[in-house]
């Protein structure tokens, strides 16, 4: 047997959704009266909240459970997440932790700790559908910027990706559910709410309402300025969505939205039911309605089978993009995907080049995208305070990091003059009111 923890630390990888579910289960150990330590070496209970999409990711948490236990500290350790998901009863046979829970049932943290500090491990991998929602409590103080989960699951089955079997399938949240904690979010200190899921734009219910007309419905909540939504599919990239981004003021002039490569047959094998033209066809249609719209995206180089001549073509569709920012990343063999046993897997020192060639090109689009910026005036959202006396971070509308000299408080919105533009971050002055 344990003590009942007094204290827990929630650490969570990779994306935002894991952000998210994170804060939901550091908010139901605080509903059980235990107080939140920044500190993991310190904490009565240490949640790892773990992300299974990258290379490696079973092994890191496998560290991070070392690491925990040196110097003869016994902490209660969860697990938690698509790691936890995909390999549960390993995790408490070689780890031996105490807990062991899905991202579809953290809802059950608390009593998977009791159940723990009365000597049993615990483990629960079911995937109910959106149970979990409503057994969570109810939101309090956030940041100015707050994630909000709308949509889980997908069914694309891209031949690469492990989210179908470590998510489930595409389970919508109800429009109304949605909508009260969005106001709770606002009610909270929120100011900008990005809604979260797998593939984001697929959300819909029963009336056909489409994400577009929950975004609208959204724009309707005083107290809400902005809105943002990821991650988006090509084939859920409806008209009512782009028209939103004409129509809706508080939708930030921001679209993440994965290609993953630029020849159609990789993205044949990868199963992405999308064509390299049909994808900038979209994009064409995107920035009629929102010109100054920035793109963002995904990319996988050395999918098996790719040859010099498919990245080539990955290349020249960024060039034929103009990114305002991506990420890349090599192809990694997960267990039970198609991709891991196909033929024609890429040596690691030609996924190494080719990713170096194409971060290259990235970072060139995102530099100039930054350089665009220069002289324009735009609203900041302050999130932060900085590392220099009086500054504070927040975000334009396009998703980049502003540091400036200011007065204002985290949660006010600046108008911004900007007055530096550098690869990763812009400059900005406050603009001064003109006197009544």
């Amino acid at each position: 047997m344990k003590p009942t923890p007094k204290t827990f630390h929630v650490k969570s990888f990779g994306c935002q959704m894991n952000v998210y579910d994170g804060e939901r289960m550091g908010e139901l150990m605080a509903a059980q009266g235990m107080t939140a330590t920044d500190d993991a070496n310190a904490a009565d209970l240490v949640v790892l909240n773990t992300c299974h999409i990258r290379e490696k990711a079973t092994e890191k948490v496998y560290s991070d459970i070392g690491r925990l236990r040196k110097h003869g500290r016994t902490p209660m350790i969860a697990v938690a997440g698509c790691v936890a998901q995909a390999e549960g009863e390993e995790i408490v046979r070689r780890a031996k932790v105490d807990v062991v829970v899905g991202p579809q049932a953290y809802h059950n943290l608390p009593e998977l700790v009791r159940d723990a500090a009365a000597g049993t491990a615990t483990l629960d991998t079911d995937m109910p559908a959106l149970s979990k929602f409503g057994a969570l409590p109810a939101r309090r103080k956030v940041s100015p910027g707050a994630f909000l989960t709308v949509q889980e699951g997908c069914d694309k089955f891209c031949t690469y990706c492990v989210v179908p079997y470590t998510r489930g399938a595409e389970i919508s949240r109800p429009f109304a559910a949605i909508v009260d904690e969005a106001k709770a979010l606002v009610d909270a200190g929120a100011r900008e709410i990005t809604l979260l899921g797998q593939n984001v734009n697929a959300w819909d219910d029963d009336a056909g309402t489409g994400l577009h007309g929950l975004i609208r419905a959204l724009d309707r909540i005083e107290g809400l300025h902005r809105i943002r939504y990821t991650t988006s599919h090509p084939n859920d990239m409806r008209d009512g969505l782009i028209r939103a981004h004409a129509e809706v003021e508080k939708l930030m002039p921001f679209l993440h939205l994965p290609v993953q490569a630029g020849s159609d047959r990789i993205l044949k094998a990868m199963n992405r039911s999308h064509s390299r033209d049909s994808y900038l066809r979209l994009l064409e249609r995107v920035r009629a309605a929102r010109p100054d719209i920035a793109l963002s995206g995904d990319f996988i180089v050395g999918f098996p089978g790719e040859t010099e001549a498919d990245f080539a073509e990955t290349l020249s569709l960024v060039d034929a993009v103009g990114y305002a920012q991506c990420f890349s990343f090599k192809y990694s063999p997960r267990a039970g995907t198609p991709a891991a046993d196909m033929a024609g897997q890429v040596a690691a020192e030609v996924m190494d080049a080719r990713l170096q060639r194409l971060q290259a090109a990235l970072n060139r689009d995102q530099a100039a995208f930054n350089a665009a910026t220069l002289g324009k005036t735009c609203q900041v959202l302050i999130e932060r305070k900085g590392k220099l006396p009086g500054q504070m971070l927040g975000k334009s509308p396009w998703l980049q990091s502003v540091h400036l000299t200011t007065s204002a408080q985290i949660g006010d919105m600046v108008e911004v003059d900007i007055v530096r533009a550098d690869p990763n971050s812009l400059a900005g002055m406050e603009r001064v009111k003109a006197a009544a």
